[in-house]
Formats: structure tokens, sequence, C-alpha cells
């Protein structure tokens, strides 16, 4: 009987010790406690009182004895958990823990899900919106939501390549768009800059594309010549448009402002007594507080339209407030190219240009009239240096340019007379 008995556990023994087949682990009887049916090489399948199976390898590393997870039956077959025990088992030739290979994986999969090119933009655009005014800013983002995240938004950011951003910034030049195209990769360019500095990517893809787009060439916004100018105060006065409307344009040209910064301007900004205008900072495309000496007839147009907008906050409130607070953004232009007929040869940003050209030609300091302009300095260096305002010379300059198109709106002949004067 006991001779029986050993020939029995040493064929259970020899049965246990053969590798495990499909059917085995399909057929593996569910018991009261988990139990394992081993495979070889240290892998077996843990079989649980709830019917679950599982993969397991179990192995040591630096002296310790681990378990390492290999999968669920049947998701995971026989043939692809013998597959991962082979590469666990290549790990652990090479020195390399396979669960925190593993763990090291997932935390990456994890990171990379988190950090998308679309995540960090979004946080890289929150973190900078404030040097820009809110419809700059929201038109950055709109640019990149139209135009890169359809192709790369979704690919995290570290494993972007240059040519792949490349495919993006193609689709926008191939409809004509090469200012655009620029543009993006500059955009684009600071995100990754963002990415690098913070941890999330190793290098810019966007500085590789240099030389690889095609060259841009600046359409400058169109405008009329000082010759057109008494013209252009006859259409204005003739087109059919409101008379706010039209107290806006000539107060554009008395300021040349950007059109934004005009639109937003508020009662409380406009010293009288001093006769500045302050234009806060939040409303300048430079994001720098910018003060505009105001000329007497300047001080009169703004007194004209306080009778009209002076119970407002805004100098120039929406026509239709349920839809803006201010007057809408397309209204210059549309009064110019539509009431005046000056489709296609003159803008509103096309005063700024043409008072520039103007102020040059009549001897005043360039200098004066580009802090009057509100531009940067693309010297960084003379910018650091050169923080001067030129008020007192710009009021000289304002007043001048004010009484020029005194002389225009008059209709007045030769309007490109009298020379500007440091003595006068």
């Amino acid at each position: 009987m006991q001779t029986i008995n050993a020939s029995v556990t040493k064929s259970n023994k020899k049965k246990r010790d053969k590798p495990l087949t499909h059917i085995d682990s399909l057929n593996a009887e569910i018991k009261d406690q988990a139990y394992k049916l081993p495979d070889a090489e240290g892998m077996y399948l843990h079989i649980y009182p709830t019917g679950a199976k599982y993969w397991r390898l179990k192995y040591r590393f630096m002296g310790k004895q681990k378990v390492f997870a290999l999968g669920v039956f049947p998701e995971v077959s026989l043939a692809k958990a013998r597959d991962k025990r082979t590469e666990a088992r290549k790990l652990l030739s090479e020195g390399k823990d396979p669960a925190a290979v593993k763990k090291e994986t997932v935390r990456q999969a994890v990171l990379n899900a988190e950090n998308t090119f679309k995540a960090l933009t979004k946080e890289w655009h929150e973190i900078n919106k404030s040097k820009w005014t809110q419809n700059h800013g929201s038109k950055i983002l709109r640019r990149f939501e139209l135009h890169i995240f359809p192709y790369i938004g979704e690919r995290p950011i570290k494993e972007i390549k240059p040519l792949e951003l490349l495919e993006a910034i193609r689709k926008i030049e191939n409809k004509g768009a090469t200012e655009l195209s620029h543009k993006l990769v500059q955009t684009c360019s600071s995100v990754f800059r963002y990415a690098i500095l913070t941890g999330r990517a190793e290098y810019n893809p966007a500085g590789d594309l240099k030389g690889a787009l095609k060259a841009h060439k600046e359409k400058h916004y169109p405008t009329i010549s000082a010759k057109e100018l008494p013209t252009f105060y006859k259409k204005l006065e003739e087109a059919k448009t409101s008379l706010l409307n039209k107290l806006a344009i000539k107060l554009l040209l008395l300021t040349f402002l950007r059109q934004g910064e005009l639109r937003r301007a508020e009662w409380e900004h406009i010293d009288f007594v001093k006769k500045e205008w302050h234009v806060p900072a939040e409303h300048m495309k430079m994001r720098e507080k910018h003060t505009i000496p105001l000329a007497r007839q300047t001080i009169e147009l703004l007194q004209e339209i306080h009778k009209i907008t002076g119970d407002s906050k805004y100098i120039f409130p929406s026509q239709h407030p349920q839809k803006n607070s201010i007057m809408s953004e397309n209204t210059i232009g549309s009064v110019i190219k539509k009431r005046m007929g000056y489709k296609g040869k003159m803008v509103g940003h096309g005063v700024r240009a043409l008072a520039s050209t103007i102020l040059n030609e009549n001897g005043f300091p360039s200098d004066v009239i580009e802090r009057q302009l509100a531009h940067a300095e693309r010297n960084k260096v003379r910018a650091a240096y050169n923080r001067a305002e030129y008020l007192d010379d710009r009021r000289k300059m304002m007043q001048w340019w004010a009484d020029y198109l005194d002389r225009a709106a008059n209709g007045g002949g030769n309007v490109i007379d009298g020379k500007f004067s440091t003595n006068s």
C-alpha cells in the first residue's frame, strides 16, 4: 500500500513539472483557496476562488524574492505570457529589475498622456496671457486650435519630431498664408522652450524648421498719401454713418492709436487739465502704459464726443450693448472701406503709416515719432538704455500734426508746408 501511494505521488509530481498547455490553463479547477499551476522558469498561473487567473513570474533580484505580473488569462494567452517572461528574464540578465522597468514605463506613459503638446500649450498660454491684450491672447490660442492641435495636439510633446511640425505648417503654407505659418513656428518654438525649461521636453523641433518655410513677403497696410488727405476728410464728412463713427475716425487720425487701443478707451483715462491721455498697459499691444499729449483740436474733439457718450464708462460704447460693451472691431474699417469707398486703398491701421511718413518727411526725430507710435525698440541693448518719454517733444509734434490735419480737413492746397524745427 505504501509502495502504491509513493508511486502515485511521484506520478503526480511529474505531471505538475510538465509545462502548461492552453487547455490546462483553460480547464484549471476553481478551488476554495488560491493555488498555483507552474509552467517553467519561474512562471506560473495563479488561480483564485473567484475564478480569476493571473500569470506571474517568480524571480530574485538583489538577493530578494520578487513576483512580476505578466497579465490576466485569457486576455493574455499562454504564448504571450511566455514572451513576457522572456523579456523579463532578458532584463534580469542586464541587471535590471523587470518590476521597476514596468513601473517606470507606466509612469512615462502617464506623463506623456498629461504632457501633450495641447496641454503644454494651454499651460504656456495661461502663464503668458497677462503679457497680451485679451484679444491678442485669444487670437494666439485660436490659431493653435485651428492649425496645430488637430495634427500634433494629442502627441506627447517630448516625442514630437521636426517633420511632424513641418507637415502641420505646410498645410497652412499651401493655403498661401505664409505670414501665419511663420508666426505659428515662432509661437510653437516658445511652447517647446517652456516645455524644456519645465522638464517636459529635451529639445525644440521648431528651431530645426529655419530655412524650410517659404519666405514671407511682408504686406504693408494700405494707406493714402498726404495729397489725398483733403479728399479723405471730404468723403468722411459725406459718409452715411453715425456722427460718433465719424468722430472716432477723426480721433484716430489725431492720435494715430491702434484701433483696439482707441475702442477700449475709457473717460477716466483722459486728463483734460494736463491735456494727456493715459492708456493703461493692459490696453496696449506691447503691454506698457502709454501717455499721449493732446493737442488743442484733440481736446475739443474729445469734449464734443463727451456730449454724446459722457454718461458711459467708455469713450466709444457699443451701439448694441446686449452684445458688446465697446464699439465693434469692424466699425472703423467698415466705414472707411464701404461708406467712404476706400476698399483696398486705406484701412484704419494705415493712419499710423501715414502719420509716420509725414512726420518723418517734415523733420521730426525718429525716436520721438517711434515713441508716439508706441513701437517696441527692436535693438534690445538700445531699449535697455533708452527709456525717454520725449513728452515735451511729442507735445510739440502732436500740436503740429493737429494743425496739419486742420489744413487738410479745410481742403487746403499743399498740406506739406512748414518743416518742423526744434527751435520753434
